[in-house]
């Protein structure tokens, strides 16, 4: 009997694992094209006294290129086209693709292109990079976690903070604040 309570506590433990803690970086090697249908890019930026905005960009494309034999080789490239804003409310949204925070009309694309990539764990990096702006470019860093590998399609999930004024978009500050927090997934179909 106790035998039999241990063997089954054994068999609940493993179900309860995670499937995607057997996905390993060094097995996803490839390169992988972003699909904006099954990813999301979304962002919020706290307000004094509680509250804050927060929203998605509905059109990006991108690429993820995963070295095997050097995962610090490995590159994350992609596009946000800021016009695509989306809060839910549409005088914020016209405000935010004007010129005093994306100037979309004159700045039709935000760019992150990876300089460097550094394995943390098994199935997480941090992803430093450029990324440009309203014409300003600044280093900055994402941590990824690689959350499943099957049949050709990869995802991630993939976070930061980024400051605004590094960009020209402070409007606001110090009401609203400078760090933009990122919550990204993104799926990759190989290929």
């Amino acid at each position: 009997m106790y035998t039999r309570i241990l063997g089954f506590a054994a068999v609940a433990a493993c179900l309860a694992m995670p499937v995607s803690a057997a996905v390993a970086l060094g097995d996803a090697a490839g390169s992988y094209s972003i699909s904006p249908a099954s990813s999301s890019i979304r962002f919020s930026i706290g307000k004094v006294g509680g509250g804050g905005l927060s929203g998605a960009f509905a059109r990006f494309k991108g690429s993820i290129r995963i070295d095997n034999s050097d995962v610090g080789r490995s590159q994350v490239n992609f596009t946000i086209f800021p016009e695509s804003v989306g809060t839910g409310q549409g005088r914020i949204d016209a405000f935010l693709r004007s010129d005093a925070v994306f100037d979309a009309a004159n700045s039709p694309e935000i760019q992150f292109r990876s300089t460097s990539v550094t394995r943390t764990s098994d199935t997480t990096a941090l992803v430093s990079g450029r990324l440009t702006a309203r014409g300003k470019t600044s280093t900055e860093k994402f941590s990824a976690e690689l959350g499943g590998l099957k049949a050709g399609t990869i995802k991630f999930h993939v976070t930061g903070k980024v400051l605004r004024s590094r960009y020209g978009m402070d409007v606001g500050t110090p009401i609203y604040s400078n760090i933009v927090d990122f919550d990204m997934t993104l799926t990759g179909k190989r290929g």
